[in-house]
């Protein structure tokens, strides 16, 4: 792959997700979101950024990699999908203050990783490989989605 597909689609990635959490103010120091009853098993605040950048450097490279693969357009238009979810999600939970349906985009999100996982997988393993960390803190970041909602209704 060229360097400047690497120098964009990381870049890109990365940087739609710090300004969907960063204009929708997530995470700890919302006032909103510093009030609510949080699980016994939330993290620490500063486990969030870390962890994100990592995950998205690395939906980052899958991106590059299935960019690399035309006849993989399934798996590239499910990769936009669910990172337009992705995006979606900060907004809704934390900007709109909108619980219930932040658990709705994030249900829906699981399904397409998932699904953009094994589209990725038939004609790019790697790429389908990188997003499976992504696909783990999902599972952690939807429980913490749901133990939210029903801590604070």
């Amino acid at each position: 792959m060229n360097a400047r597909a690497w120098i964009i689609c990381i870049p890109a990635v990365l940087a739609g997700g710090i300004a969907s959490g960063w204009l929708s103010g997530s995470g700890y120091g919302n006032p909103w979101f510093d009030a609510l009853s949080k699980p016994w098993f939330m993290p620490p605040g500063w486990v969030f950024p870390i962890v994100w950048t990592i995950l998205y450097i690395l939906m980052g490279l899958s991106l590059c990699l299935l960019l690399r693969r035309p006849r993989g357009r399934m798996a590239i238009t499910l990769f936009l999908f669910q990172l337009a979810l992705n995006y979606l999600w900060s907004p809704v939970f934390f900007g709109a203050h909108q619980i219930r349906a932040g658990l709705a985009v994030i249900l829906l999100l699981d399904a397409a990783v998932v699904a953009t996982i094994v589209a990725a997988s038939r004609f790019r393993p790697a790429a389908a490989w990188l997003l499976l960390p992504y696909a783990v803190w999902l599972v952690l970041a939807t429980a913490l989605n749901a133990a939210i909602l029903r801590l604070n209704g």
